[in-house]
């Protein structure tokens, strides 16, 4: 019977070992972090206030201060990265930008950075235009690479490409949204009028390879969380757009692209 007692014992320690966590398991948060990507990151357009055809970096949803960003809620987890959220995208980058983005958040010694970069390889001229998917594999791999050497501890969040194709569905209609996309030449690959639903659809395609690339690479480094299609499967609304041109997420879009990009994180 004491025998079978400590069996117990044993088997109820075991048990306990397994579900609760260790006294050192506490959440290990940055304590600083940097965004890479383009103009959506920039928070450009999000506003007619103060963002009319500007950057407004506040409203990103990655390093913003005035949105619900990845770092504004790293600040509320672990205040010592407040002062230390860098924006290191460009506006108007395509993937050959991504070395020299993360070769600044590396020197700015980033923890964390956020990577959100494509959608100017699929906007273009025109479909024949567009970034084929082995030169993007190839830069981002590359960039991947150089980042994780430089900073091997560091972790890297990549997010998949809006669905492009979902805000032409959605705003395709709107008169206002058609003169503007038409008048400023916005993404002309899926938005311009004379395009024809097989010219789209090759958008579609190559959207689809971009995104599988971006998955099959952060794949080969344990420091990279892919985010699993979060952001590509996310349907936003009319709301969700910016009025200013009618592409760019306005204010709410980038407080939702926060919530649907840190659900996919490290600490959602």
């Amino acid at each position: 019977m004491r025998r079978l007692s400590a069996i117990l014992l044993v088997v109820l320690g075991l048990v306990v070992g397994l579900v609760a966590p260790s006294a050192g398991a506490a959440t290990t948060y940055p304590r600083s972090m940097a965004s890479t990507g383009d103009s959506i990151t920039r928070g450009f357009d999000a506003t007619w206030g103060g963002c009319f055809l500007t950057d407004c970096p506040k409203y990103s949803w990655s390093t913003g201060v005035s949105v619900s960003s990845h770092y504004a809620r790293l600040v509320a987890l672990n205040p010592a990265i407040s002062g230390h959220g860098y924006n290191d995208a460009k506006t108007g980058a395509t993937m050959k930008a991504l070395g020299r983005q993360l070769s600044s958040a590396a020197s700015q010694g980033a923890d964390y950075v956020t990577v959100l970069m494509g959608a100017n390889d699929l906007c273009t001229s025109s479909a024949s235009t567009m970034t084929p998917t082995a030169t993007f594999t190839r830069e981002l791999k590359s960039a991947l690479g150089q980042f994780v050497a430089a900073r091997p501890k560091a972790k890297v969040f990549v997010s998949s490409i809006p669905n492009i194709y979902q805000l032409w569905s959605v705003l395709h209609t709107d008169v206002t949204a058609q003169l503007t996309w038409n008048t400023f030449g916005i993404c002309p690959s899926m938005l311009a009028a004379t395009n024809t639903e097989s010219q789209r659809q090759l958008v579609v395609a190559r959207e689809s390879e971009l995104n599988g690339a971006l998955a099959t690479v952060c794949a080969q480094y344990v420091q990279c969380r892919w985010d699993g299609y979060a952001t590509y499967d996310t349907q936003f609304s009319a709301s969700d757009i910016s009025t200013v041109d009618y592409f760019h997420p306005s204010i709410q879009g980038q407080n939702r692209l926060a919530a649907v990009t840190w659900a996919a994180s490290y600490w959602g």
